[in-house]
């Protein structure tokens, strides 16, 4: 039988004979679109973990505007590096766990920090326990399951703190990169280089990237021909032409996760209401989804 569906990937193509309720479902999984920006950091994040070990690691800091698509890069990294198992002469076996990415917490505090990284092995500890026997089963955890790269996410939650308490929590951190001579990689937004350049020899050890907004150009076109393929509507909707491109653009106004939400929107109103495509009215009808620097509060029809 002739496939009617070659507007979207193999794995739509099955997603689209299953129900509304299940398409919808599917809608709000998460999407890692491999555009270049993302391939080029991954590749960057993977010479970094590959380098030998020595006293003075290069770290990096990523930065960029909220809902730009910061935590997708390095949680896709981290998936790509998941853990696994392996066996000694003796027959014990060990975990390894190339990445490990933390969340950073609300308080800029040293032991926070700590319980940040304790969260991330999935391991039981006791938040209540001393400030030394945290760090102490924190170190253990990492060099017990070979950790070759440190993430922190939402590194600007630091900012909160006093300077000291900054200063306290930066200092840990190159403290872990010290001695376990692995790379530190912190993600946040563009204040979170306020946290670096207080202190010029942790500075020094940091290169940095910047995830920017996309331009109305023949990639944001491709960017849009790339979710097209993963979004189960039984028609085509045809994104990247020129009139879509740009009111998608002009709603999104270049920010990934803006364009993300926007389109999941239009389509689960496509597959709730059986148009089966993403049309200029709908897209006009959702442009209360508004972008992420916009403070003032949305309108949502009813």
């Amino acid at each position: 039988m002739e496939n009617l569906y070659t507007h979207l990937n193999e794995e739509c193509q099955e997603i689209i004979r299953l129900s509304k309720e299940e398409r919808v479902h599917h809608l709000y999984k998460e999407i890692l679109i491999e555009y270049p920006k993302i391939k080029e950091i991954h590749r960057l994040l993977k010479q970094m973990m590959d380098r030998p070990k020595k006293a003075r690691t290069q770290n990096l800091l990523i930065t960029g505007e909220s809902n730009i698509g910061k935590t997708s890069v390095v949680s896709s990294f981290e998936k790509m590096h998941s853990s696994y198992t392996i066996e000694d002469e003796q027959k014990m076996t060990t975990i390894v766990r190339p990445v490990i990415l933390a969340l950073a917490s609300d308080n800029a505090d040293v032991k926070d920090l700590y319980i940040s990284v304790l969260e991330a092995f999935w391991t039981p500890f006791n938040p209540a326990d001393s400030l030394a026997k945290l760090r102490h089963q924190m170190f253990h955890l990492l060099q017990e399951c070979n950790v070759k790269m440190l993430i922190i996410d939402e590194i600007h939650h630091y900012l909160r703190g006093t300077p000291k308490q900054q200063r306290n929590v930066m200092d840990a951190l190159k403290n872990i990169g010290n001695k376990l001579m692995i790379p530190i990689v912190c993600v946040g937004l563009k204040e979170a280089t306020l946290i670096l350049t207080s202190d010029p020899q942790l500075s020094s050890r940091f290169d940095s990237i910047k995830l920017t907004k996309w331009e109305l150009d023949r990639n944001f076109r491709g960017l849009l021909q790339s979710f097209e393929k993963r979004i189960p509507l039984k028609k085509a909707s045809y994104l990247a032409d020129k009139e879509k491109a740009t009111l998608l653009y002009t709603i999104s106004q270049g920010n990934l996760g803006n364009l993300h939400r926007l389109l999941t929107e239009c389509a689960t109103y496509a597959i709730e209401s059986g148009v089966e495509e993403i049309t200029m009215n709908i897209i006009n009808q959702f442009k209360w989804v508004k972008p992420t620097s916009t403070l003032t509060p949305r309108e949502v029809p009813i």
